[in-house]
């Protein structure tokens, strides 16, 4: 049976946590004001599934869009602009589930190599590649391959991922081990540090994950699922700093909302200040995480994703249709 653990509320939705968790009206007020600001996804009224139950559905995206890339910032040369990377890639996707009443929440990582039929396209390929057609795209497939309903979007783009993690100060990652990926740029060595934007954005990107044990250098044989758990663990602790610097300092409320807002696009429907209510509640309980168990195999020369047994046992309680799997003590 899957198990899953407990961790802190999710990056794209940090906003609503701290608008959730700063109960002055003055915060609230100005909360709604900057709300408007934000960007907004048209197109996916046909593939949003209205609520029908006490339960929502978030799909939360971490794009490699290049469209802000800044080409004097020191990861450039590892992000790339546009010329890189043309239009959008999913390079982190997650669904989270509320519960009714925010009784509690659950997040469940989908690897970017899983093999999908891609939706209105009659072909197969990564899921992340999804995304390279519109979110919608995405959003649609996910409904389609593994019958999880979408309530709502939020989108998080490289640029708005380092403005957040600068904004709250910075998160501490602690490292066994000398660490390395050539790729990133990622290079720390054994200690813990407080990670800015920019070493945040190498370290939660890393697919080439080496640390320098017994003399050698070792590549981190889970390749991207080695990175859903880092990056996991390391949402759980960037929002955990977050509430306390805004518990601490009455003006960071301000500096992380307007970090945040720059950062993400959300669907027309959602608003982060009703929602903030009961993902205060529902994340005061933590958050429990999944990861789906997979199989490799090759296709066309390309390693993919397929899912393994025990994986419907997760999608059935995202999908609405099963209990929440238990939770590790």
């Amino acid at each position: 049976m899957p198990l899953a653990r407990r961790s802190s509320a999710p990056l794209a939705l940090l906003l609503a946590v701290i608008v959730g968790s700063v109960g002055a009206m003055g915060v609230i007020r100005a909360a709604n004001a900057r709300t408007d600001n934000i960007e907004r996804i048209d197109g996916l009224e046909l593939v949003l599934e209205a609520q029908d139950g006490p339960a929502v559905n978030y799909l939360l995206v971490g794009s490699d869009s290049r469209e802000n890339a800044d080409p004097n910032s020191a990861d450039f040369g590892g992000i790339g602009d546009q010329s890189a990377v043309q239009g959008r890639r999913s390079d982190t996707i997650m669904i989270l589930r509320q519960e009714e009443d925010g009784e509690g929440a659950s997040l469940v990582s989908l690897p970017r190599d899983l093999w999908v039929e891609i939706a209105g396209k009659g072909t197969q390929n990564r899921i992340n590649s999804a995304y390279n057609d519109g979110i919608d795209v995405l959003a649609a497939t996910i409904t389609e391959n593994f019958g999880i309903p979408i309530n709502h979007v939020v989108d998080v783009d490289f640029e708005g991922f380092k403005e957040i993690v600068d904004a709250v100060g910075g998160t501490e990652v602690c490292f066994d081990y000398a660490t390395r990926d050539g790729n990133t740029g990622l290079e720390q060595d054994p200690g813990c540090y407080t990670l800015d934007g920019l070493e945040s954005l190498q370290y939660t990107r890393s697919r080439y994950f080496e640390e320098f044990r017994d003399g050698a250098w070792r590549t981190d044989p889970t390749a991207d699922l080695g990175r859903i758990e880092r990056q996991q663990a390391f949402i759980s602790s960037t929002a955990d700093r977050a509430l306390s610097e805004v518990q601490s300092d009455p003006f960071a409320a301000g500096r992380i909302l307007d970090a945040s807002i720059d950062a993400v696009r959300m669907d027309p429907g959602l608003d982060p200040i009703v929602a903030a209510g009961t993902l205060r509640k529902a994340f005061g309980t933590g958050l429990n995480t999944y990861q789906l168990p997979v199989t490799g195999r090759t296709v066309a020369g390309n390693a993919v994703l397929d899912l393994a047994e025990g994986s419907e046992v997760i999608l059935d309680y995202f999908r609405g249709i099963g209990p929440r799997p238990p939770v590790e003590s």
